[in-house]
């Protein structure tokens, strides 16, 4: 099971509580500037076999995904998952249902696609993976170029594919469970 979100940064820090001496007050300078990336990131937990751990397929763009930059995030992720039967949870971003993606997904063998509830973050395991980039990595980060967001972001993945807990820790806090799989490009409701 996957579930592939595509949320985005920008140069405008996160800004997070943070310490310092009494009287000493922190400043955060930045630019002001409202260039922003996107991040599409997919975390994949095997159903037969959970021994093999959690992995995480990560892409990130400048600007914003739309159908066709998605179709290409998937393709990526079928070569990444080396042709394995992939079950995608995804919300309702109308490039994820749009006909293009629909009629795509359908030609593909190795993917199903399974719908989270409308307004249901607590239920999308990539949501947390987000919110600890943004609590870590990108706390009141003030980069003068996409490519600071970029690095900062990518240490971040390191750090969680480095704890192969950590994944497993994001499923668990959604209280979903895998299952066994379903017929390729079918809903359990079809």
């Amino acid at each position: 099971m996957d579930d592939l979100s595509a949320p985005a940064v920008s140069l405008l820090p996160q800004i997070r509580r943070t310490y310092a001496p009494r009287g000493r007050t922190p400043l955060l300078r930045h630019r002001l500037n409202w260039k922003r990336a996107s991040m599409a990131g997919a975390l994949g937990y095997h159903s037969t076999d959970p021994d093999r751990g959690a992995r995480l397929c990560f892409h990130l763009k400048p600007g914003s995904y739309d159908t066709a930059g998605l179709i290409e995030v998937l393709e990526h992720m079928k070569v990444f998952y080396r042709g394995e039967r992939v079950v995608l949870v995804w919300d309702g971003l109308s490039a994820h249902w749009s006909r293009a993606m629909r009629a795509w997904v359908a030609e593909q063998d190795w993917l199903t696609l399974e719908r989270l509830p409308a307004y249901a973050p607590e239920l999308n395991p990539v949501a947390l993976l987000w919110s600890s980039l943004k609590k870590r990595e990108l706390a009141n980060l003030a980069g003068d170029h996409l490519a600071d967001v970029a690095d900062a972001t990518e240490q971040g993945i390191h750090r969680i594919n480095a704890n192969p807990r950590l994944p497993w820790s994001f499923l668990a806090h959604t209280g979903l469970t895998i299952g066994p799989p379903h017929p390729p490009n079918l809903r359990k409701d079809q």
